[in-house]
């Protein structure tokens, strides 16, 4: 297989697709709000630091262990002799992957309905109380959200059907800096709006209240996912990076480039947020609700939010791709299929897989779901994949990189590029010590076996 394997044209082409992958809808919305609740600039400053030193080393694993084997998830974890337990954390990052795409396309499917509904002014016309109401009503809407949510879907399955260079490659640099430049002109809008010194102060502001010990484990688990780890994602792309690329140093870009985003986004959503003193930690309504209801008010509503919203698409779109290319790639090397038949089934998969997410607030399937779980299909699912699997194949890659992979050939790779000892030393202690007793202390805090909500 190896010989017929794609790779990357250039490094970045690389770069583009990792920080398509990485920059998500958490970064509009989930990011924002969790830095509110966890005390402001110093949650700040906690993530930063967790980018830095946990982050980016696991991710500079993930794409070292890709690279050395050549291959995705599954055969990355049957590498060294006697490895087959191992493929458990393989198994857990290409599920979690799957799932996520089967109601991330759901959430992703509304932003794609709100495009048309701000190209066509669906606010013209509504009393502004009513505008935060259109959300609900699209959302128990099944047949419309299952319309969408199979468009966005074979949107994703179209950009991944054509390859690794002609599909992931060349459409995530095209969608990027859009993504990019849409910010940009969003955020430049931002700055003249009155709630800009209240947002900044928000965002940077050391807010001791708030901040928690917990909040420490909150900023690791908001860095962790938020570079795509634990999915099986970065292995794949890893395994199609030439041999002779500085992965330390791509590393760092994309973990830069993440952080520089994330900075962007707070700074764009917040001033309008606080030009209207409404509350910051909305999570998704403030995406379908708040902000909208936000925007009629504004001048110009109909530019901002078409182009907030596509901003939201293309984000989605580009986080969206790797989700299936994942599962896609190891049906290719495990099941000898083509990447066509492949990218299909996956796609069909998660498309049928999401449809009781998309009908989750329609009680149309599963209408007993929400009264004995507490919550519906959709949150369940996010539930599972951000508390559970996504952790534990975090924990079990650092493992397998730091205790089990061969030390000597991972050296090897590590130092392509440059020749520091010194900082082979850090990295490796780092996945072998550092790295699983952090993943695992997340691990514990996230599912409520730890208690570390007092105030630091």
């Amino acid at each position: 297989m190896s010989q017929v394997r794609e790779h990357w044209s250039s490094r970045l082409g690389f770069i583009m697709a990792a920080i398509g992958s990485a920059i998500g809808l958490g970064i509009l919305w989930k990011f924002p709000y969790v830095v509110g609740q966890n005390g402001g600039g110093l949650f700040l400053f906690t993530y930063l630091f967790a980018v830095a030193l946990i982050g980016v080393p696991l991710f500079i694993g993930e794409i070292l262990l890709g690279r050395m084997t050549q291959s995705a998830a599954i055969g990355a974890f049957s590498h060294e002799e006697a490895s087959g337990s191992w493929k458990v954390g393989a198994f857990l990052g290409i599920a979690s992957s799957f799932l996520i795409m089967s109601f991330y396309s759901v959430i992703a499917g509304w932003g794609l309905s709100y495009v048309v509904m701000s190209l066509t002014g669906f606010y013209q016309g509504l009393a502004l109380d009513q505008i935060p109401l259109i959300y609900e009503k699209l959302s128990k809407s099944g047949g419309i959200t299952v319309m969408w949510h199979f468009l966005f879907t074979a949107i994703c399955m179209g950009i991944v059907f054509a390859g690794v260079r002609k599909g992931i490659e060349y459409w995530s640099q095209i969608m990027v800096k859009i993504l990019l430049v849409l910010l940009l002109i969003l955020f430049s809008y931002s700055l003249t709006l009155k709630g800009l010194h209240q947002a900044v102060q928000f965002v940077f502001y050391p807010n001791w209240d708030k901040f928690k010990v917990s909040s420490m484990l909150e900023a690791l688990g908001l860095a962790f996912f938020t570079l795509s780890l634990g999915q099986g994602i970065m292995i794949s792309y890893g395994s199609y990076m030439k041999g002779k690329e500085n992965v330390v140093k791509t590393s760092a870009i994309v973990g830069l480039s993440v952080i520089t985003v994330a900075f962007l986004a707070a700074l764009t959503i917040f001033p309008v947020v606080f030009s209207f003193d409404l509350s910051p930690d909305a999570g998704l309504g403030m995406v379908f609700q708040t902000l909208p209801f936000l925007f009629a008010q504004l001048p110009g509503s109909l530019v901002l939010s078409t182009i907030f919203f596509s901003l939201f698409v293309f984000t989605a779109i580009t986080s969206a791709v790797p989700l299936i290319e994942v599962c896609a790639t190891n049906l290719m090397e495990k099941a000898g299929l083509d990447r066509h038949k492949a990218v299909v089934l996956v796609s069909a998969g998660t498309f049928l897989f999401g449809i009781p997410s998309a009908l989750a607030q329609t009680g149309w399937v599963f209408p007993m779901w929400e009264k004995i779980f507490g919550i519906n299909f959709l949150e369940t699912m996010d539930r599972l994949v951000s508390v559970w699997l996504i952790p534990l194949a975090g924990l079990i890659t650092s493992l397998y990189v730091g205790w089990k992979v061969d030390r000597r050939e991972l050296r090897e790779q590590f130092m392509r590029g440059h020749q520091s000892d010194a900082l082979w030393s850090i990295w490796y202690g780092f996945m072998r010590y550092v790295i699983p007793v952090i993943v695992f202390c997340i691990i514990l805090q996230k599912s409520g076996i730890l208690d570390l909500s007092m105030q630091g």
